[in-house]
């Protein structure tokens, strides 16, 4: 610890519109002392997600991050000091630590993490990301060999490893993402039968183009006008995982929202489910178990985006949010 001080970003200001940097600052204070039951914790590795955004706006499966306190987020963590049983210095955990450098956290808000090389796959592919993908898709998707499977934000953490997911079970996959080189990417690189640039504007043609047989299985990242685009071109029981809703989260959503709802739904008999994947943490065992061999096999490519340091936090989720990363994005510290 450098003299004992702890730098922080706090949330100044919650968004009206779209997120920008004025909306943060970064402030020093004093490494906290761990107290009974905590752990003090160095962070090392912070995940940024579009659910940092959607915090923003209130509560949802956790309290909203209120205006003038430290950014909640995740991230992977050393313990440096502990009271805590089951924890002691040196060990990796898991934890929602917010942005800053040091944090003092309950043991029982941590999950311990194995030690392994590199420690930045216990964010993506190991980690959240991944568990995410694996259980939307196969319990919720619950893909055949044959379907076919369309995900959005398909370059992104989750929807990168969900089309990789449904290759690995003979779907045929389709991504959305934002852009040329995004869309041959996930073509050349990650093994996708096609992809539909949704920049293009005119995602409900190139998804007919693409899928002439129909949607399957919908594995829905971003809400909006893609879900729209694809209700109608869902096949007759077709399954909709609902993962986020990035669409939503900054800036002004669709004027009108998904049309088809729930006429579609009931015309083609659909099942669309929302999941949160802490409800699945029983079984990550058997997940990662599954996810270790793909990676080992090279079955499962690993695509990460790291930025160094913690005052580019902000700026960095405000490139996500645009947009700009391929696979799990993250800040080293």
């Amino acid at each position: 610890m450098s003299g004992n001080i702890n730098h922080q970003i706090l949330l100044v200001e919650k968004p009206s519109g779209k997120l920008g940097p004025e909306h943060f600052k970064m402030v020093e204070s004093t490494v906290p002392e761990p107290k009974d039951g905590e752990v003090l914790l160095r962070v090392r590795y912070i995940s940024l997600d579009a659910a940092n955004r959607a915090w923003m706006h209130g509560a949802t499966y956790r309290s909203a991050v209120e205006a003038n306190s430290v950014m909640a987020g995740g991230a992977i963590a050393e313990v440096v000091s502990s009271k805590a049983d089951g924890l002691a210095a040196g060990d990796i955990v898991f934890g929602d630590t917010g942005w800053q450098e040091f944090a003092a956290v309950p043991a029982r808000h941590l999950t311990k993490m194995p030690k392994l090389e590199p420690m930045t796959h216990l964010l993506s592919v190991f980690g959240i990301a991944g568990l995410t993908a694996y259980f939307g898709l196969l319990e919720i998707g619950k893909p055949k060999e044959g379907e076919t499977v369309v995900v959005s934000a398909a370059a992104g953490s989750v929807g990168s490893i969900v089309g990789q997911i449904a290759k690995i079970k003979g779907c045929r996959v389709i991504g959305i993402a934002g852009g040329a080189d995004k869309c041959s990417w996930l073509t050349s690189e990650l093994g996708f039968d096609a992809a539909v640039d949704y920049k293009d504007g005119a995602v409900f043609k190139a998804l007919r183009a693409a899928a002439p047989k129909g949607i399957d299985v919908y594995f829905d990242n971003v809400g909006g006008d893609i879900l729209e685009a694809c209700l109608p071109q869902m096949n007759n029981y077709g399954r909709i995982a609902c993962c986020g809703a990035i669409s939503q989260y900054d800036g002004a959503p669709s004027a009108h929202g998904p049309r088809g709802v729930p006429g579609l739904i009931v015309v083609k008999r659909l099942v669309m489910q929302g999941f949160i994947v802490m409800d699945y943490m029983k079984e990550s065992q058997r997940a990662l178990a599954e996810l270790q061999g793909w990676v080992k096999s090279g079955k499962l490519k690993v695509q990460e985006d790291i930025i160094d340091g913690l005052k580019n936090t902000p700026k960095a989720l405000i490139g996500l949010l645009a947009g700009e990363n391929r696979g799990k994005r993250m800040v080293r510290l």
